[in-house]
């Protein structure tokens, strides 16, 4: 017990001709790290050959990619499938943050888990009067993955529509929308909201909705402006980034796409409502869900 990992490695210390790390064969390395997270393997291979050898192989990082990961690397890096990278490879390129269609969704690999993660940018939804500057205008910022926001000014009948095909792993997967009640900016070197179109969101609730191909159909409601409620649902707080999950739908053959289509629309005409900011719609593993609740 009072040994150091050091002295294991070197084979036992000074003066002893004991086992070490060092004598651990490849492939029982190997077989331990189908067990660890890939940042518990990078880091354990610095400690020798056998480590090191053990944490280049493909049957290790093969067990720590989604099954169907030719797919994915198929239609996120064409190029790259044609050049046969190693699994780890594959797995560094995955986890990175890919961008497709036209730069307005990205798809990446949990670095932890190797559960495939997407955000999907306002920029592909159909948004009611986005074309007329009298109720939306872009704003370039970078507090979004896609450098750009719809502000919403003041509309009377709000309407946010979209969807993506994609061939997600078999499991359950969560929905949300990322909004921003006020407009922000800097001041100064300091970030400022302004809250002067803020209104109509106390009123009646939002709906968000989404539906998948094969018929799974989730939906909530929430009033967005309600700074008294304080829950794991809608922490409401103006001037901060807001994560509304619509919620769970469950992929189970993962060599077809499965479509989602979501929404979100508050169509009282009886009232105005404007000063909200939409960014994007991401979608996760159910199992992170508590992890990015924390972020």
């Amino acid at each position: 017990m009072g040994a150091s990992l050091s002295n294991l490695t070197d084979g036992g210390g000074s003066g002893t001709a004991g086992p070490g790390l060092g004598d651990i064969p490849e492939s029982c390395v190997a077989c331990v790290f189908l067990y660890l997270t890939p940042p518990e393997i990078c880091n354990l291979a610095r400690l020798n050959r056998a480590f090191r050898g053990a944490a280049s192989s493909d049957s290790v990082w093969e067990a720590k990619l989604p099954p169907n990961y030719q797919n994915l690397l198929q239609k996120l890096s064409p190029d790259a499938a044609l050049q046969n990278p190693s699994k780890k490879d594959i797995f560094a390129l995955l986890s990175r943050r890919i961008l497709f269609d036209d730069s307005t969704k990205e798809v990446w690999l949990d670095r932890v888990t190797g559960g495939v993660c997407m955000s999907i940018s306002a920029k592909c939804m159909s948004i009611t009067g986005i074309e007329d500057r009298r109720y939306w205008n872009w704003i370039p910022t970078e507090e979004s993955r896609f450098h750009v926001v719809a502000y919403l000014q003041q509309i009377w009948w709000f309407e946010v529509d979209g969807g993506v095909k994609f061939h997600f792993p078999a499991g359950a997967y969560c929905l949300f929308f990322r909004l921003h009640l006020g407009k922000f900016s800097k001041r100064l070197g300091r970030r400022v909201s302004n809250f002067e179109h803020t209104h109509g969101w106390d009123i009646k609730p939002v709906k968000f909705e989404l539906s998948t191909s094969d018929g799974q159909q989730a939906f909530c409601e929430c009033c967005l402006d309600e700074p008294e409620k304080d829950d794991s649902f809608c922490s409401i707080r103006r001037g901060c980034w807001v994560e509304y999950e619509v919620g769970e739908f469950i992929v189970n053959n993962s060599d077809v796409e499965t479509e989602i289509r979501f929404s979100m629309k508050q169509i009282d005409c009886t009232h105005s409502k404007g000063g909200l900011c939409v960014d994007s719609v991401s979608i996760i593993p159910s199992y992170l869900r508590e992890r990015r609740k924390k972020l």
